[in-house]
């Protein structure tokens, strides 16, 4: 009797954690249409080889809350890295953003803040005051810049998420899945690996108070090292994490938590049942991130395309009418020009340039040529023809200036650019001088082949040679 009423006891017991757990987060291994929570959504990735370890409801529509914050972060990563903003950027706080609900800083109209000071904001207290003076400064109103993360959200290969704010503040039309905040989480890191690290921050003093990352398994939770959480009402308690250890690395997102401690304890449990089924090694799955093309002022030609008639590709005037209030915000593009950019260049039939067409190298621009050549979408250091390996060429032009402004689209284009040298050189032809644009820093023919290949995926022609060709 003792050993019935004994195990009916232990019986009711586990019922009731079982029953406890669904009610907190909501069932999602069995049909309990009672206990079912509606908003939940989760998905675990090796972000090693891109394998989905887990998941539930990846692609159902759900609300991003704070999640969204991640995604104004890369929209600062991206200007910080194009030199249109410096950590010490001083921004003023407008009466928008001092009207931002909590959470937030305090911030009031008039007052400025660091762009280095906002960005721990965003990453501890989740400050949507902050997120509104970076919106505000970086694309001139809050919507403007949403739209642009809405466009830079399409070049990462968010497919199912639109922003209207840049704080993650409720709003019916601000929607994302599972999956593409996994994808925002990888390719954040992906694309900046150094300024990610921000992520990691527990603690933030800001005009003497000090603020505590809102993210309660940093530091407790061995491989964590972001990202970032997310609450509103209408979403519930999402989480999306990173964790490396012991050479495994995956991302992973909890999404409609009925508490924040019962989604930190369902991630711990993810974290613990899928990190040791991810890979060790390389990582083989990149991102394919694509960033919204500068056009140059005049159309060019394949880079080997002769003859060329000069006058078929002089620059022709700018019209700078004032921009659509929905025109796409795009890196280093002045708001007057973005709406009249188009998409990247078509393919071209190849014609090979005759080796009896003598080149001539230039030398760096000066500084002050170099401010007056450059087109104004954004800024280049041009450097010296090399002497070895291998470069690609993206064109030939009948300008120095066109040459740059098609060495800054294709940089726009391909992110793996950034680390080469961009130079041009003159080469004559029929009578006729061209500007090449050239990227070198190949020491293998393989790596300039495999960037034409990029360039080529966006549309762009390309040609992996010598220096001396």
């Amino acid at each position: 009797m003792v050993v019935e009423l004994r195990t009916v006891v232990m019986a009711r017991a586990m019922l009731a954690l079982g029953m406890g757990f669904a009610v907190l987060f909501g069932s999602f291994s069995g049909p309990s249409p009672a206990n079912a929570n509606p908003r939940y959504a989760a998905l675990v990735v090796d972000a090693r080889n891109g394998e989905v370890l887990f998941s539930r409801h990846a692609d159902a529509q759900r609300f991003p809350a704070s999640l969204t914050k991640v995604m104004t972060l890369y929209v600062v990563f991206e200007e910080l890295q194009a030199g249109n903003l410096r950590p010490d950027t001083v921004m003023r706080v407008s009466a928008h953003a001092q009207a931002q609900p909590p959470s937030e800083l305090g911030l009031r109209s008039g007052q400025t803040i660091t762009v280095r000071d906002a960005m721990l904001a965003l990453v501890t207290k989740s400050a949507n005051d902050a997120a509104a003076v970076i919106g505000e400064h970086i694309s001139g109103s809050e919507s403007a810049f949403a739209r642009r993360m809405t466009q830079t959200a399409r070049n990462i290969g968010m497919r199912s998420t639109v922003f209207r704010n840049a704080s993650g503040l409720p709003n019916r039309e601000q929607v994302t899945t599972a999956r593409d905040m996994v994808l925002l989480g990888r390719a954040i890191q992906q694309r900046f690996p150094q300024r990610y690290s921000i992520f990691s921050t527990q603690r933030f003093t800001y005009r003497g108070r000090t603020y505590r990352n809102h993210n309660r398994l940093l530091g407790t939770v061995r491989g964590v090292d972001g990202i970032k959480t997310g609450y509103i009402r209408a979403s519930g308690f999402n989480l999306l994490s990173s964790v490396q250890d012991r050479g495994r690395h995956i991302v992973a997102v909890v999404m409609g938590g009925r508490t924040g401690a019962s989604r930190n304890a369902h991630m711990r449990d993810l974290i613990a049942r899928h990190l040791p089924r991810a890979t060790r090694g390389p990582r083989t799955a990149l991102i394919a991130i694509r960033r919204e093309p500068f056009n140059a002022p005049s159309p060019v030609p394949h880079p080997a395309a002769l003859p060329v008639v000069a006058t078929a590709f002089a620059p022709q005037p700018v019209q700078r009418p004032s921009a659509p209030t929905d025109a796409p915000v795009i890196p280093g593009v002045p708001g007057t020009v973005a709406a009249q950019l188009s998409p990247p260049l078509p393919r071209a039939e190849v014609a090979s340039i005759s080796p009896a067409a003598s080149a001539s190298a230039i030398s760096t621009y000066e500084p002050a040529r170099q401010a007056q050549q450059e087109p104004s979408g954004g800024s280049l250091q041009l450097g010296s023809v090399p002497d070895t390996g291998w470069t690609i060429q993206i064109g030939a032009v009948p300008s120095q200036e066109a040459a740059v402004g098609l060495l800054l689209q294709a940089r726009s284009a391909v992110v793996q650019l950034d680390q080469r040298a961009p130079y041009t050189q003159t080469v004559q032809a029929n009578g006729t001088t061209l500007w090449r644009a050239r990227f070198g820093g190949f020491s293998e023919r393989d790596m300039a082949q495999a960037a034409c290949e990029a360039l080529e995926a966006q549309s762009f022609a390309c040609l992996a040679v010598r220096p001396d060709r």
